[in-house]
């Protein structure tokens, strides 16, 4: 399985991997963005992939590109559709939900997270898809 994990923070990406990891993906690739903006450029290079995308998850405040700007791009321009997206922030408050959905986002983790946390709302979502 590929996943893409998008965060300003290299910290933060490694955390997300491995949480994935202990929630028992058996990731084989993970592709890494520090913002929305290399995340959409990792997404329009993924016509030349081996295999499919499986999972995206993406914090939600990033330079350059946020990640609720990141989910209306990747839509507008129609990227890995039917990918699930997973946002995973410090931003708990309803409107910031409430704009994720609507731009496209399946599931939302709140920092910070467990990988049962992770995988309660993961999981579901690649069985799914």
């Amino acid at each position: 399985m590929r996943a893409l994990i998008i965060d300003d923070s290299a910290v933060m990406r490694k955390v997300i991997e491995r949480a994935l990891r202990q929630a028992g993906l058996d990731l084989s690739e993970v592709l890494q963005a520090s913002n929305g903006e290399e995340a959409l450029q990792a997404l329009r290079n993924e016509s030349s992939a081996s295999s499919p995308l499986a999972l995206i998850v993406s914090d939600i405040n990033m330079p350059v590109m946020d990640g609720l700007q990141f989910l209306e791009a990747r839509r507008s321009e129609n990227l890995a559709p039917g990918v699930p997206a997973v946002m995973i922030t410090t931003e708990g408050s309803e409107p910031f939900v409430l704009r994720a959905i609507a731009a496209g986002a399946q599931g939302y983790i709140c920092k910070p997270f467990t990988a049962d946390q992770v995988k309660a709302r993961v999981l579901p979502l690649l069985a799914a898809a």
